[in-house]
């Protein structure tokens, strides 16, 4: 018995008479796009992925080709001491189609996992091609489908005229076109014996860290801000500044005293080494659920990430400060995934839309491929009205998830993964190090129950090699 490939799903063809609900639709064909399609093309469903190129090119892409690598051809380290490490080795565990293109076009760059860029996205753009149940039409969504279910992988340059029919769907106010992002630190790299907790006034609670700063400190501060290396941005990423985000570079030129006046402003938090207000404080802010990171307030910034380091390593309190993000100010579009997204990757107000990619709130281009295999194996799951199981949290997988739509939505920021949004491990006190690999090795154990589960559910990723 003969089987249709063009369908909502396979269907025996002499049962083809039967309505087919309608067929899933992926919106991009970058790496999340393009990861959604081959997992849900794995499971034994059919899906057309629609890309806008080479009709029309946004500002940063230049190729026809699918997946295209715009910053840098680096997917960053390989080691289990960083979690993208660990992210990539789930994937590969997972059958990820992003993974198997870069293991097979890899070029040689130390620790780190590199790529030849012109090789990855041909690579890529051949599977997808040359896959039965994955039909590619290449033309500009200006709308978003009616029917069927629909994974929206638009990517951080989503077109005018797209964003402008998300902005309809989620609200202009949970739609963000510039991304101004603070740095954030890892708690356990700072000095505790010279910043103390507390909250302006003693009101809400010591939810705050704050490093003081006398004058002369505060006055070298300002001027290695002014004087600092900063990053030319592209056309497509200048940014009319707005008060709300100014560059904390972009105060400190407007006159010395700026700074002390807006966000280190020291008024209402006496230290308790001398019971006096400093002349200055930067603020440090909980960033994630485990409290083991911390972003530093009002401090996005276009410094070059050296000149962070530097510059930010001379506050009192953050010598040896280790940074889980550096700042940046650049155009990012990106939903306030918390408020949107359901854990599943679903919109709320319609749980047939998905989204995946950048667009969601993470960075880089593995957690951006990580959510595009989420999201396939998720739509698919619907799609054949099967139950969903999110990976655990203890999971690289489940960490990135875990903080799309868990986060503080008054304070959502998009973040690369880290060992930070891991939970913490029980037992003693242990070396970094020796934490980190020891999350590495409970999540890449915990993948496993977790993908048999999925792949049990979804008959066809057995069957459906890479």
């Amino acid at each position: 018995m003969g089987f249709t490939s063009k369908s909502g799903t396979l269907v025996r063809e002499r049962e083809s008479e039967v309505p087919v609900t309608p067929p899933i639709t992926v919106i991009g064909a970058g790496l999340a796009g393009c990861e959604a399609a081959w997992q849900i093309a794995r499971t034994g469903c059919s899906v057309t992925l629609v890309e806008m190129k080479p009709r029309r090119f946004s500002e940063a892409h230049r190729s026809s080709d699918l997946a295209e690598l715009v910053c840098s051809n680096s997917l960053r380290g390989t080691g289990m001491n960083n979690a993208v490490g660990c992210l990539k080795q789930e994937l590969r565990y997972c059958g990820s189609l992003f993974m198997d293109a870069a293991d097979a076009t890899r070029v040689p760059a130390g620790g780190a996992l590199a790529v030849d860029r012109q090789a990855f996205s041909t690579r890529i753009t051949e599977r997808i091609e040359r896959h039965p149940l994955i039909d590619l039409q290449r033309r500009e969504v200006t709308e978003i489908p009616s029917q069927g279910r629909v994974i929206i992988a638009s990517g951080p340059l989503t077109s005018p005229s797209l964003s402008d029919a998300i902005a309809r769907l989620t609200g202009n106010e949970q739609l963000y076109f510039y991304d101004a992002i603070a740095p954030v630190v890892e708690a356990d790299s700072l000095d505790l014996s010279v910043i103390w907790r507390a909250s302006r006034y003693g009101r809400g609670g010591d939810d705050y860290l704050n490093c003081p700063l006398d004058r002369s400190q505060y006055l070298a501060f300002v001027e290695a801000l002014k004087t600092a290396d900063k990053v030319a941005g592209r056309d497509f990423e200048k940014v009319i500044h707005f008060e709300g985000c100014m560059p904390v570079e972009e105060m400190a030129m407007r006159g010395d005293m700026t700074l002390a006046f807006g966000p280190m402003k020291p008024v209402g938090l006496a230290d308790p080494r001398t019971g006096r207000e400093p002349f200055a404080v930067v603020q440090l802010r909980q960033d994630n659920l485990h409290g083991t990171l911390y972003n530093l307030v009002g401090f996005q910034t276009k410094l070059t990430y050296p000149e962070q380091r530097r510059i930010f390593r001379t506050l009192p309190g953050l010598e040896k400060a280790r940074f889980a993000r550096l700042g940046s100010m650049h155009r990012n579009t990106f939903i306030n995934a918390p408020t949107c997204l359901t854990p599943e990757l679903g919109f709320k107000s319609d749980p047939r839309l998905l989204f995946a990619g950048q667009i969601t709130g993470v960075e880089g281009y593995v957690e951006s491929a990580a959510t595009g295999l989420l999201a396939g194996l998720f739509v698919a799951a619907k799609h054949r009205l099967k139950p969903v199981f999110l990976p655990p949290k203890t999971t690289a997988l489940g960490a990135l998830l875990r903080h799309l739509y868990a986060s503080d939505p008054t304070n959502f920021q998009p973040m690369n993964v880290n060992y930070g949004l891991f939970p913490s491990l029980s037992g003693g006190r242990m070396k970094r190090s020796e934490r980190r690999l020891a999350m590495a090795e409970r999540a890449l154990t915990d993948i496993v129950p977790w993908w048999r589960k999925m792949s049990a559910l979804l008959t066809g990723l057995v069957t459906q090699p890479l």
